[in-house]
C-alpha cells in the first residue's frame, strides 16, 4: 500500500531531529514542502530528472509565494506582541492554522503533480533530496543527513 503525501510527511516531520533539519534548510531559503515531497519520492524510488523538478518548483512556487510566505511572515511578525495580548495570540494561533492548512495544500498539489510517475527498480537516479537542496550554494549538510535518514530507518 502506498502512503499519500501529506500522511507521509506527518510521519516523516514527527521522526527525531526532522522537524529541526527541516526549519535548519528552510532558514536557508529552502521549501520545506518541496524537501518533504522530495523524501517522498526518494522513499519511493521514483527516479529524478531536471523536468521533474521544475514542474515541482513550478507547482509550489506561486502558492509558497502568494499564500503560505505571507501567512507565515505575519504569524512571525506577531510573535512577541502575542507573549502580551491575550486576543493577538489567539489570532496568531488561528493564522498558525491556516499555515498549515497552506501547506496542506501545496503539498495536494504536488502529489497531483506526480501521479503517473512510477517508481524505479532500483534507487538509481532518485537522490530527490540533494537535487532539491542544490538550489542553495551550501546547504546545511548535517540537516540533509538527518532528514535522509529519517526517510528509511534502520
Amino acid at each position: 500500500m502506498q502512503i499519500d503525501l501529506w500522511n507521509y510527511c506527518l510521519n516523516l516531520y514527527a521522526r527525531p531531529g526532522v522537524e529541526q533539519a527541516c526549519l535548519s534548510l528552510q532558514a536557508q531559503g529552502l521549501d520545506v514542502c518541496l524537501l518533504l515531497s522530495a523524501a517522498w519520492l526518494e522513499y519511493r524510488c521514483v527516479p529524478c530528472d531536471e523536468a521533474r523538478l521544475a514542474q515541482l518548483k513550478a507547482c509550489a512556487e506561486p502558492w509558497q509565494r502568494e499564500v503560505v510566505q505571507p501567512l507565515r511572515q505575519l504569524r512571525t511578525q506577531w510573535r512577541e506582541a502575542a507573549l502580551h495580548d491575550e486576543v493577538l495570540a489567539m489570532l496568531r494561533t488561528q493564522i498558525k492554522a491556516l499555515e498549515l492548512d497552506a501547506e496542506r495544500e501545496v503539498l495536494r498539489r504536488l502529489e497531483s503533480v506526480t501521479h503517473g510517475w512510477p517508481s524505479a527498480h532500483s534507487d538509481t537516479d532518485c537522490d530527490w533530496l540533494q537535487r532539491m537542496a542544490s538550489v542553495v550554494a551550501l546547504p546545511d549538510r548535517d540537516a540533509l543527513q538527518k532528514l535522509r535518514a529519517a526517510i528509511n530507518p534502520a
